[in-house]
Protein backbone atom coordinates (compact mmCIF):
# COMPACT_ATOMS: atom_id res chain seq x y z
CA UNK A 1 0.00 0.00 0.00
CA UNK A 2 1.03 3.46 -0.65
CA UNK A 3 -0.65 7.04 1.04
CA UNK A 4 -0.29 9.63 -1.59
CA UNK A 5 -1.56 13.29 -0.45
CA UNK A 6 -2.91 16.46 -2.18
CA UNK A 7 -2.55 19.75 -1.43
CA UNK A 8 -2.21 23.33 -3.39
CA UNK A 9 -1.29 26.69 -2.08
CA UNK A 10 -3.35 30.12 -3.07
CA UNK A 11 -3.20 33.38 -2.18
CA UNK A 12 -5.21 35.14 0.53
CA UNK A 13 -5.60 38.85 0.65
CA UNK A 14 -7.79 40.47 3.26
CA UNK A 15 -9.47 42.63 1.41
CA UNK A 16 -9.64 43.87 -2.84
CA UNK A 17 -7.47 46.75 -1.36
CA UNK A 18 -4.47 44.44 -1.37
CA UNK A 19 -4.81 43.87 -5.00
CA UNK A 20 -2.98 44.96 -7.82
CA UNK A 21 -5.34 47.34 -9.74
CA UNK A 22 -6.01 44.52 -12.75
CA UNK A 23 -7.05 41.97 -10.14
CA UNK A 24 -8.98 44.54 -8.31
CA UNK A 25 -10.78 45.62 -11.61
CA UNK A 26 -11.56 41.34 -11.96
CA UNK A 27 -12.90 41.34 -8.65
CA UNK A 28 -15.28 44.59 -9.08
CA UNK A 29 -16.97 43.25 -11.98
CA UNK A 30 -17.50 40.24 -10.70
CA UNK A 31 -19.43 41.72 -7.79
CA UNK A 32 -21.31 43.94 -10.57
CA UNK A 33 -21.99 41.08 -12.73
CA UNK A 34 -24.02 39.45 -9.31
CA UNK A 35 -26.38 41.88 -9.93
CA UNK A 36 -27.06 40.07 -13.83
CA UNK A 37 -28.06 37.30 -11.59
CA UNK A 38 -31.56 35.35 -11.88
CA UNK A 39 -31.76 33.98 -8.55
CA UNK A 40 -35.40 34.38 -7.76
CA UNK A 41 -35.55 31.00 -5.45
CA UNK A 42 -32.26 31.16 -3.71
CA UNK A 43 -31.45 34.57 -3.16
CA UNK A 44 -27.97 33.68 -3.95
CA UNK A 45 -26.60 35.46 -6.66
CA UNK A 46 -23.13 34.79 -8.59
CA UNK A 47 -21.33 36.54 -10.67
CA UNK A 48 -18.53 35.84 -12.92
CA UNK A 49 -15.96 38.16 -15.09
CA UNK A 50 -12.89 36.73 -16.79
CA UNK A 51 -10.06 38.18 -18.96
CA UNK A 52 -9.28 35.79 -22.17
CA UNK A 53 -6.41 35.00 -23.22
CA UNK A 54 -6.87 37.74 -26.52
CA UNK A 55 -7.64 40.44 -23.72
CA UNK A 56 -11.19 40.34 -24.39
CA UNK A 57 -13.48 39.96 -21.37
CA UNK A 58 -16.43 37.96 -20.53
CA UNK A 59 -19.15 38.09 -18.04
CA UNK A 60 -21.66 35.43 -16.63
CA UNK A 61 -23.99 35.24 -13.99
CA UNK A 62 -25.98 32.47 -12.05
CA UNK A 63 -29.71 32.30 -13.96
CA UNK A 64 -32.07 29.94 -11.67
CA UNK A 65 -35.28 28.27 -12.76
CA UNK A 66 -38.16 26.84 -11.01
CA UNK A 67 -37.10 23.19 -11.69
CA UNK A 68 -33.56 23.15 -10.39
CA UNK A 69 -31.53 21.70 -12.61
CA UNK A 70 -32.50 23.47 -15.48
CA UNK A 71 -30.68 26.51 -13.89
CA UNK A 72 -27.17 27.09 -14.44
CA UNK A 73 -23.91 28.47 -12.62
CA UNK A 74 -22.55 31.91 -13.37
CA UNK A 75 -19.48 30.03 -14.24
CA UNK A 76 -20.69 28.11 -16.80
CA UNK A 77 -22.62 30.73 -18.41
CA UNK A 78 -19.44 32.63 -18.75
CA UNK A 79 -17.58 29.70 -20.36
CA UNK A 80 -20.76 29.30 -22.74
CA UNK A 81 -20.57 32.75 -23.54
CA UNK A 82 -16.68 32.96 -24.45
CA UNK A 83 -16.58 29.59 -26.09
CA UNK A 84 -19.83 31.30 -28.88
CA UNK A 85 -18.14 35.07 -28.88
CA UNK A 86 -14.35 34.62 -28.88
CA UNK A 87 -14.20 30.55 -30.26
CA UNK A 88 -10.66 28.67 -29.06
CA UNK A 89 -10.13 31.85 -26.70
CA UNK A 90 -8.85 30.48 -23.27
CA UNK A 91 -9.68 32.12 -20.04
CA UNK A 92 -6.40 33.50 -18.23
CA UNK A 93 -8.15 35.17 -15.25
CA UNK A 94 -11.67 34.41 -13.41
CA UNK A 95 -12.93 36.52 -10.81
CA UNK A 96 -16.14 34.97 -9.01
CA UNK A 97 -18.26 36.51 -6.41
CA UNK A 98 -21.37 36.19 -4.65
CA UNK A 99 -24.15 38.28 -3.25
CA UNK A 100 -25.94 36.33 -0.60
CA UNK A 101 -29.58 38.11 0.22
CA UNK A 102 -30.88 36.13 3.06
CA UNK A 103 -27.06 36.12 4.98
CA UNK A 104 -23.53 37.73 4.44
CA UNK A 105 -20.99 37.53 1.54
CA UNK A 106 -18.08 38.61 3.26
CA UNK A 107 -15.93 35.22 2.65
CA UNK A 108 -14.78 34.02 -0.29
CA UNK A 109 -16.61 30.75 -1.76
CA UNK A 110 -15.69 28.07 -4.03
CA UNK A 111 -17.54 26.92 -7.46
CA UNK A 112 -19.71 24.20 -6.76
CA UNK A 113 -18.14 20.54 -8.10
CA UNK A 114 -20.06 20.90 -11.72
CA UNK A 115 -17.82 23.87 -12.43
CA UNK A 116 -14.83 22.62 -10.75
CA UNK A 117 -15.10 20.07 -13.80
CA UNK A 118 -16.35 22.14 -16.47
CA UNK A 119 -13.47 24.65 -15.22
CA UNK A 120 -11.16 21.58 -15.58
CA UNK A 121 -12.49 21.04 -19.14
CA UNK A 122 -12.11 24.19 -20.22
CA UNK A 123 -8.39 24.64 -19.28
CA UNK A 124 -7.74 21.59 -20.95
CA UNK A 125 -9.58 22.57 -24.11
CA UNK A 126 -7.67 25.19 -24.48
CA UNK A 127 -4.18 24.43 -22.89
CA UNK A 128 -4.27 27.19 -20.49
CA UNK A 129 -4.33 27.56 -17.09
CA UNK A 130 -7.22 29.50 -15.57
CA UNK A 131 -6.31 31.60 -12.29
CA UNK A 132 -8.92 32.01 -10.00
CA UNK A 133 -9.65 34.73 -8.03
CA UNK A 134 -12.94 33.97 -5.28
CA UNK A 135 -14.38 36.65 -3.14
CA UNK A 136 -17.73 37.60 -1.37
CA UNK A 137 -18.64 41.14 -1.63
CA UNK A 138 -16.35 42.21 0.83
CA UNK A 139 -14.00 40.72 2.56
CA UNK A 140 -10.66 38.11 2.12
CA UNK A 141 -10.34 37.69 -2.06
CA UNK A 142 -8.79 34.22 -2.68
CA UNK A 143 -6.26 33.42 -5.69
CA UNK A 144 -5.78 29.79 -7.30
CA UNK A 145 -2.95 29.84 -10.35
CA UNK A 146 -5.09 27.22 -11.70
CA UNK A 147 -9.10 26.33 -11.50
CA UNK A 148 -7.84 22.48 -11.58
CA UNK A 149 -6.10 22.44 -8.56
CA UNK A 150 -9.83 22.77 -7.17
CA UNK A 151 -10.49 19.36 -8.55
CA UNK A 152 -7.98 16.58 -7.90
CA UNK A 153 -8.40 13.05 -9.63
CA UNK A 154 -10.69 14.64 -12.12
CA UNK A 155 -12.49 12.91 -14.66
CA UNK A 156 -11.11 13.84 -17.99
CA UNK A 157 -11.81 13.23 -21.57
CA UNK A 158 -8.58 11.40 -22.15
CA UNK A 159 -10.54 8.57 -19.66
CA UNK A 160 -12.66 7.75 -22.36
CA UNK A 161 -10.12 6.67 -24.84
Amino acid sequence: MKIEKYSFEYEEYESIDELTPSDALLVEEARKATKLAYAPYSQFQVGAYAELASGEFVVGSNQENASYPVGICAERVLMASAAQLYPNQGVRNMAISYHNLNGKSNRPLSPCGMCRQALQEFESRHNQPIRILLSGMEGKVFILKQATMLLPLSFKGDDMK
